[in-house]
């Protein structure tokens, strides 16, 4: 890596590419280290293509019909700035990657080489040292339950009940974790006679046990996952004021073009079970600026019955 800035720089200087020999020549290393090295850095450039983090390759071999990399004679430049290290990340993709190393640090808590690499992500992005990135603490049965997931064994949990009063305690088989920006969610079995799953915050688990019995995926667990995050499109208008409702609220926002104001904002909201108490929650939030226009189910009821719920038991005196 240190060999690599001068040998992008003078390699910039000649659009049409060198011959790997002179490039070594002109740079004082041999050729094949150089071929090393730089074999090495678009295998670093490239990875990242998946999750869309990083800028196009700059760096390429040429070769002939009769010929591969391995044995490519000329390296030229593309178009495009060569980049090395995190240092040459814009702002944006360095929080997507210290987001995606925080949840990978929830999984793998006793990961010391990724709590490393955080911390050098934090410190250029702030320009200064920063805490040691932990997991947090709502999120401490992640790394068990994922082991629980692929080794398929049962799970027994204590759970505060989201969408209801009290708390539970159930016997899961753990299917899949899936991280939302309400944080990590279970999708489990058994599978109900009506042939759905149930899905868990991870957040409102208080205690979890790996059980030693084992089980084995319904044949269709793959259609039994798809139908579990499978959202309904509800239109709704809420006040600008409420936009971070919509966000947590819903998977996915579309703003209607032109429907928008200064106070309020149409938009197309993707919701997965219980819709009618989703939207209930929004209709809190956004107050009398709330209408829901257009919906694939009926919603309302259930809507405006949480509503009034929530509003009655908040208004009550606090006993004692």
């Amino acid at each position: 890596m240190a060999r690599l800035p001068e040998v992008l720089q003078t390699l910039s200087g000649y659009p049409d590419g060198l011959p790997l020999a002179e490039l070594a020549a002109l740079v004082s290393v041999g050729e094949e280290t150089l071929r090393e090295d730089l074999t090495a850095y678009l295998d670093t450039e490239s990875w990242g293509w998946g999750v869309d983090i990083f800028r196009p390759p700059v760096l390429e071999f040429v070769w002939g019909e009769d010929e591969d990399r391995d044995d490519a004679t000329v390296v030229r430049m593309l178009g495009g700035s060569a980049g090395l290290g995190i240092e040459h990340v814009d702002a944006g993709e360095l929080a997507l990657v210290y987001t995606a190393g925080l949840a990978l640090l929830d999984v793998e808590p006793d990961n010391e080489a990724l709590v490393a690499a955080l911390e050098v992500v934090a410190s250029t992005t702030t320009g200064e040292g920063s805490a040691v990135p932990t997991p947090a603490g709502w999120n401490r049965f992640v790394a068990p339950l994922q082991q629980a997931q692929e080794s398929r064994r049962r799970v027994r949990i204590v759970y505060s009940r989201a969408w209801h009063e009290g708390v539970g305690v159930r016997v899961v088989d753990p299917l899949r974790l899936v991280q939302t920006k309400r944080g990590w969610e279970l999708d489990a079995g058994p599978v109900a006679d009506d042939d759905s799953l149930r899905t868990y915050l991870v957040s409102n688990m208080r205690e979890v046990e790996v059980l030693a019995e084992t089980f084995e995926p319904p044949a269709d667990v793959a259609a039994l996952l798809e139908r579990q995050r499978r959202t309904t499109t509800v239109r709704m208008e809420l006040g600008q004021d409420a936009r971070w409702a919509a966000d947590m609220y819903a998977e996915k926002v579309h703003v209607v073009p032109g429907a928008e104001s200064e106070e309020t904002f149409q938009a197309d909201l993707e919701m997965l079970p219980p819709v009618d108490r989703r939207v209930g929650l929004l209709m809190l939030a956004s107050g009398q600026a709330s209408r829901v226009l257009t919906t694939g189910a009926e919603v309302l009821p259930g809507a405006v019955a949480l509503v009034a719920e929530l509003l009655e038991h908040y208004e009550r005196p606090v006993q004692g």
